[in-house]
């Protein structure tokens, strides 16, 4: 038994020729290989243990360290939680896990291109736009209440910028909550810390906050209104204000505050 690679015998076509070797794989990974399709399909269900270490090295004929590694590997991806001495158990999955695991390499691949950073920056007001639209579409008086109270919260926060900051992002996050698609919310919680980590911390500018927040009150009234054209460009001017504050962030000098979004 081995624990470092399998390699299967190089195959021979007629004539004796040989086809291109196949690569060598870690065990790790054809013990991912087996594990992954019976969580897919749910022979392994949420809430459920995996069978153990030991029980494991049995069933697929390899050692303890190919299967840690998998399980290890499947711990990484949000499909299991390990707990030593409990063993792995299967972990309910959502958008919002899956695009959070992107996330840490997502923001070091922004810092390190200017370019692919506006990139984001036009994603961002492009994705906006679409939720702005669908929410004057679809939102039902629930939802436009909904959305209200996320507004007040915000006017409330108006004289402390580290809330207001918090309540403008989830202002945001409401109106793409209103697609009623967990894949658009994932999504736009994602745009907004991917994008806060490039946050000027500039010199505020009188009435920064009361800008802002007149923003959103016409954006609202918009998505009330179903009137979706206006929502659309009302988002769109917000928007192309406020990405002028998102870059590489410059060292930091006395007296800074946080401007919002």
């Amino acid at each position: 038994m081995t624990d470092d690679y399998a390699s299967p015998p190089t195959a021979r076509q007629p004539g004796g020729a040989s086809d291109p070797p196949i690569a060598r794989r870690k065990l790790s990974h054809e013990v991912l290989d087996r594990l992954l399709p019976r969580i897919r399909s749910g022979e392994f269900a949420v809430g459920s243990r995996l069978p153990s270490e030991r029980e494991l090295m049995q069933a697929l004929g390899v050692g303890r360290p190919a299967v840690r590694e998998a399980l290890q590997t499947l711990e990484r991806m949000g499909l299991v939680s390990i707990v030593h001495g409990e063993g792995a158990r299967v972990l309910p999955l959502s958008a919002e896990k899956v695009i959070a695991q992107i996330s840490d390499s997502a923001m070091h691949l922004f810092s390190g291109s200017s370019d692919l950073l506006e990139h984001l920056k036009e994603a961002r007001l492009q994705f906006e736009i679409g939720m702005a639209r669908m929410a004057a579409e679809r939102a039902t008086p629930q939802q436009v209440e909904q959305l209200g109270l996320l507004l007040d919260a915000h006017k409330a926060s108006v004289d402390d910028p580290e809330r207001f900051l918090r309540t403008d992002m989830a202002f945001h996050r409401g109106i793409a909550a209103i697609s009623g698609n967990p894949i658009y919310a994932a999504v736009s919680q994602a745009m907004l810390e991917w994008l806060e980590q490039f946050h000027h911390d500039l010199v505020r500018a009188p009435g920064a906050e009361k800008t802002t927040l007149a923003e959103h009150v016409k954006l609202f009234k918009c998505i009330a209104s179903h009137d979706p054209d206006g929502a659309a460009a009302a988002l769109t001017a917000h928007l192309k204000r406020a990405n002028r504050h998102y870059g590489p962030r410059p060292a930091p000098t006395a007296g800074t505050r946080r401007r919002s979004t």
